[in-house]
């Protein structure tokens, strides 16, 4: 990917992703408490959050740590602050399996009755287990609007591009579910309450420290017929929550699928995509830098692999001349590579 000058990440007021350290630890748990119990894979917990980067820095330097299943944390820095986090985990399902309710249709005839009648099926699958996840996005609330969404969620596909050796066939990412005003999941109340003995908030903190696998271990084990379901749960199921929606949005423009997958916990939308058919990771190309210039078109541009792993927005031209604050962010000098996709 090219060399990358050694300097402060952030000097100037472009936005840059990069992979997290453990000096990040202060930003990361102050984004974390901005967004409360729902954030699974970000909890308000310093101690977790302190392993979890520590698990990333590994997992970026040993392949054993990648195939074990730590995720790679990434982070968006402005201004020397955190304002963005976002994450890979490249093998799902290594410690232990990754459950997922699948979407299945049986129909049945009665000649005797003259009569067709088909159903709707949850069925508990492990079709995911080896894939790669995305999830961990996170924009500081006072900074959204601002594009930092789309650089912390397009900087994982540009990342994946850019170690393509290090992630399988396919990326699938699960997003929260929805909620009432009260804060209540309708999908837990049909389905989780009755085997775990607890409300959704308490559910919602068990699995943000501990994981999901308890709804797995104590779930159903059969498959549950969805007109069995109060209506509200029936609505709600792969639907994602209200503040997700964005997110949902992108994932849609990148080419994900939606439909057949549903979260365990919530009833939230699971999505996925085939690695080199996702949008950001199609058309990313590489080009040499050949110099500085104004104007050109809007892109973003990730250099370095590993720990020296970055991605910025700015512009650049057909011949690979880009604009001298996306230079001055990324450390660039001529010859060096970049990969670059429209923004």
């Amino acid at each position: 990917m090219g060399r990358v000058t050694t300097r402060d990440p952030d000097v100037s007021s472009v936005a840059v992703l990069r992979v997290a350290r453990k000096a990040d630890i202060d930003g990361v748990m102050a984004l974390a408490s901005a967004g409360g119990s729902g954030l699974t894979n970000l909890p308000p917990d310093r101690a977790m959050l302190v392993n979890r980067i520590g698990a990333s820095e590994r997992a970026i330097a040993d392949v054993e740590a990648r195939e074990a299943g730590a995720a790679i944390m990434l982070v968006v820095e402005r201004h020397s602050r955190i304002v963005a986090v976002s994450g890979i985990f490249p093998r799902v399902g290594a410690e232990w399996p990754f459950y997922s309710y699948r979407l299945t249709r049986q129909a049945n005839r009665s000649p005797a009755v003259g009569r067709l009648k088909a159903q709707t099926l949850l069925n508990l699958v492990n079709d995911f287990d080896g894939e790669a996840e995305i999830g961990m996005l996170f924009v500081d609330p006072a900074m959204r609007g601002g594009a930092l969404g789309a650089l912390a969620a397009r900087g994982r596909y540009l990342f994946i591009a850019a170690h393509r050796d290090w992630f399988g066939r396919r990326v699938m990412a699960e997003l929260r579910g929805w909620q009432d005003s009260d804060g209540n999941s309708p999908v837990w109340e049909a389905i989780g309450r009755h085997f775990y003995d607890m409300d959704f908030q308490e559910a919602d903190r068990t699995g943000a420290l501990t994981g999901n696998q308890f709804i797995a271990d104590l779930g159903p084990r059969y498959p549950l017929y969805l007109s069995l379901l109060p209506a509200a749960a029936q609505a709600a199921l792969g639907r994602p929550h209200d503040d997700g929606r964005p997110a949902f949005d992108m994932l849609m423009a990148e080419g994900f699928q939606a439909g057949d997958y549903v979260d365990i916990f919530d009833g939230g939308p699971t999505v996925v995509a085939d690695i080199d058919a996702v949008r950001t990771v199609r058309d990313a190309r590489q080009v040499a830098m050949a110099g500085v210039a104004a104007g050109g078109v809007k892109s973003l541009v990730a250099v370095g692999s590993g720990a020296d792993f970055r991605v910025a927005r700015g512009e650049v031209d057909a011949d690979g001349r880009i604009d001298p604050a996306l230079a001055d962010a990324l450390g660039l000098k001529p010859d060096d590579q970049m990969l670059v996709v429209a923004a």
